[in-house]
């Protein structure tokens, strides 16, 4: 559950790159118009004729995810191939015909998300983590505690780990932008923080008073978690603080950041341009990459009824999601790894 005095913030971001209207290719590249297509567990009667007539033809034209099997995702889903992926990918592409994305933005969806030569080996030594070091949906995100958009992330990512016990570990990677003067100070108190296996209680310090990263703040913060001061000030300034920052960066720069936050699941960047629902398609991005694996998916927890207040009969919560917003621009003159900013994230210098 969210804040409440986050809400506002979050139902801003939810607007950022909505739009109304469905958007098409070119009159030149529009294909030829296909034939319907029926695939068993796949429910198309949401759709428009013509959305119908889009996707039948992506799912007959579209190659299926499995290197073994080179048919279209239609005739895997078909005649029951044993590519796994085949089923998820014809409704992922559902999703964003639904969400009237263009057919060149489907299909580069398509394969950020089901193409084998999109997934990354990731160096993790050294970051922190929370959940088991060997389970088999590994997060890494790197975020700057100044960037608006990390701080939506922030329970989102924390929601999934407590959606999935013990099948999902969080890793954290530092990246301060220039464009945020807290970022660097922040990311230091982070590491200080780790040093004392504190860094979540600090993580946690810092997303939650995030207009409050001062010097002063964050002493404060580390007072309340319970850590060795002296010793957090002396690592401030570390030089081997200096180095863990430098790490983290050089790594995501090779990535190809473009800003904050980056996100990877399994090696596989989530690329939040193609993201409709940032809770929900996270969940199920999990969930998939659970089935694909053979492992049972957990059932959702139980929701606790809400308490009344002043004798008043308990009322619905609605969840909210949202996909994060821009923030800042880097500050002039800051080495740029490339011009194009990361959809609703913070851009990179």
């Amino acid at each position: 559950m969210y804040p409440q005095r986050w809400l506002p913030l979050i139902g801003a971001l939810a607007l950022f790159g909505a739009g109304c209207q469905p958007k098409s290719e070119p009159s030149e590249n529009k294909p030829a118009i296909s034939p319907e297509v029926s695939l068993p567990g796949v429910d198309t009667s949401a759709l428009t004729p013509r959305e119908r007539r889009e996707w039948a033809g992506q799912v007959s034209e579209l190659l299926a995810p499995c290197a073994d099997t080179p048919v279209s995702i239609a005739q895997c889903v078909k005649e029951q191939r044993a590519c796994k992926a085949c089923l998820p990918a014809a409704q992922y592409l559902l999703g964003h015909v639904k969400a009237g994305r263009a057919k060149s933005e489907r299909e580069q969806a398509f394969h950020s998300r089901f193409d084998a030569n999109k997934t990354k080996t990731l160096v993790l030594d050294g970051s922190p983590f929370k959940g088991p070091p060997e389970a088999p949906v590994t997060i890494v995100e790197w975020a700057d505690f100044e960037c608006s958009a990390c701080r939506v992330m922030a329970p989102v990512l924390d929601q999934l780990a407590e959606r999935f016990p013990g099948q999902v570990k969080f890793v954290y990677k530092y990246y301060p932008l220039m464009s945020h003067p807290h970022g660097e100070i922040a990311a230091r108190a982070g590491i200080a923080a780790q040093n004392q296996d504190k860094f979540w209680e600090m993580h946690h310090q810092m997303f939650e008073h995030q207009d409050r990263l001062e010097q002063t703040d964050l002493e404060q913060y580390a007072r309340t978690i319970g850590v060795d001061l002296p010793r957090f000030k002396k690592d401030l300034t570390a030089e081997e603080t200096t180095q863990r920052i430098e790490k983290d960066k050089k790594q995501a720069d090779e990535l190809g950041l473009t800003g904050t936050p980056m996100v990877f699941i399994n090696g596989r960047e989530v690329e939040t341009q193609y993201i409709n629902n940032l809770y929900e398609d996270l969940e199920d991005w999990v969930k998939l990459d659970l089935q694909l694996a053979g492992i049972a998916i957990p059932p959702p927890p139980a929701k606790a009824a809400p308490k009344p207040e002043n004798g008043a009969a308990p009322t619905a919560s609605v969840a909210a999601s949202a996909a994060p917003a821009t923030s800042a621009a880097p500050a002039a003159g800051a080495a740029s790894a490339s011009s194009k900013p990361a959809a609703g994230g913070a851009k990179a210098p």
